[in-house]
């Protein structure tokens, strides 16, 4: 038998034991049948055939295809019958955008890779090439648009009575801005910097002049509009320092404090800086989502660089109210919402609030009522500390943190630690679409389950 070492001239044939024994005694790599990655073969297949009938990008692009996209398109210069390129189809470039969003992607750069190598985003594309540059640009000077679109498809899902909006939950989550503790400068410093930049500036573009050939203009032309950016950015920061200067001083005349020389970030002057949960201190922006808990959809959302939460929800109310016609009946809202004044602010929208007592427990403790009203208590403020007291009020509340809470949670898991973008106006198109991905999936859900129930 070949392989087995016996005598030649034997006609013997081995036995079964002796078998086994010689393939126990050998020693040595086994054989085995490798997978081959590099062999080249052709699929005879679309992709619209290789994507899965209930895949997350289908959800995408048919909800996206919902909406009207009119003032994107109305910007287009390209017509029938006219000069000029193609233009990208928008509903592509929002599609990219909010399936990214779910996926965990915020970079244009890695968006634009992944068009190239992900099924999902080939099938998204349909052989359009898309790169960074118009991704980027498409996100960014977006603007309101982006927020109409919010609109649609929270009006889309009242008009199917899927979203009432009757009682809504609000928090918010402070989220890393785009830049790091050590670009905070005081306003010396910024002005120092201020004055390098505009030097840089001015030789680069005399270099770009002077440059003989075509590519090398090119390259210091790219130099230049780099420092005139970081140009703009110092200018920025040193108004960002004079409005700090004057709130503090204002502050301190109220408490009799010296004010602290103000700082601000020469990469994101916007930001500020934020105490986060982990008790570290670091650049951020405060985001801000309204959350209707009866279908667990984003119905209002804002990006500021105010730490605090005490002002947040009185602008709430109104954004809710332009955006849906309608004042939620009910505010859920933990106690760092719970200023006096923004309780009265609320009941004058014709908001009920419910949020914590401040050291409602401590109280307790002590033998002390915190339900009481106390002495200047206005009517709705006095109403807010009666109204906490009861096992209804209690109940109703423990819907914050399973509505707010959890959307939250999800869009940090989605990627919304920090922001890919700088600047306020930017990072409140990243909010939105964050918002507009949110709602995009819960829509579907709440369409299946209606038709699964029936009429």
């Amino acid at each position: 038998m070949d392989g087995f070492l016996f005598d030649k001239g034997s006609q013997e044939r081995p036995t079964p034991e002796e078998v086994a024994a010689e393939g126990r005694a050998r020693v040595g790599k086994p054989r085995l049948r490798l997978p081959q990655r590099n062999q080249a073969e052709m699929h005879w297949a679309s992709l619209e055939q290789m994507l899965e009938p209930d895949h997350q990008a289908r959800v995408v692009w048919a909800a996206v295809c919902r909406l009207n996209l009119g003032r994107w398109l109305a910007e287009i210069k390209a017509v029938e019958g006219g000069v000029g390129r193609d233009a990208t189809d928008p509903r592509l470039l929002v599609a990219l955008w909010v399936y990214a969003t779910l996926d965990g992607v915020g970079s244009a750069r890695e968006l634009a890779r992944l068009c190239e190598k992900h099924l999902a985003y080939q099938w998204l594309c349909g052989g359009v090439t898309v790169n960074y540059h118009l991704l980027a640009d498409f996100r960014s000077q977006g603007g309101d648009k982006w927020d109409e679109l919010l609109t649609q498809i929270v009006g889309a899902l009242m008009a199917e009575k899927l979203v009432t909006v009757h009682r809504v939950a609000q928090d918010g989550m402070r989220v890393r801005a785009n830049a790091g503790s050590s670009s905070y400068r005081r306003r010396s410093r910024l002005e120092e910097c201020l004055e390098e930049a505009r030097e840089q500036v001015e030789a680069l573009k005399q270099q770009a002049d002077e440059s003989p050939e075509e590519v090398a203009r090119r390259q210091q032309a790219a130099r230049a509009r780099a420092a005139a950016e970081r140009q703009q950015r110092l200018e920025e920061a040193i108004r960002q320092c004079e409005e700090l200067q004057q709130k503090r001083e204002e502050t301190a005349k109220k408490s009799g404090r010296k004010a602290e020389e103000p700082r601000a970030s020469s990469t994101d002057p916007e930001s500020r800086k934020m105490k986060f949960a982990d008790g570290g201190t670091r650049p951020g922006y405060n985001v801000q989502f309204a959350t209707d808990t009866a279908s667990d959809v984003i119905v209002g959302r804002d990006v500021t660089n105010v730490g605090s939460d005490q002002s947040e929800l009185p602008p709430m109310l109104d954004q809710i109210h332009e955006r849906t016609g309608r004042t939620p009946e009910e505010g859920l809202v933990d106690g760092g919402f719970a200023s006096l004044e923004a309780i009265d602010q609320a009941a004058q929208r014709g908001c009920t609030v419910y949020a914590p007592l401040k050291d409602e427990h401590k109280q307790l403790r002590t033998g002390k009522d915190p339900y009481a009203p106390k002495k200047g208590d206005s009517e709705a403020v006095a109403a807010w500390r009666r109204r906490m007291g009861t096992a209804v009020a209690k109940a109703v509340y423990r819907w914050r943190c399973q509505t707010a809470e959890w959307v939250n949670a999800l869009c940090r898991n989605r990627g919304l630690w920090q922001m890919p973008v700088r600047g306020l106006a930017k990072c409140r198109i990243v909010a939105t679409i964050y918002a507009i991905a949110h709602n995009v999936m819960q829509g579907a859900r709440l369409r299946a389950e209606a038709a699964m129930n029936g009429p």
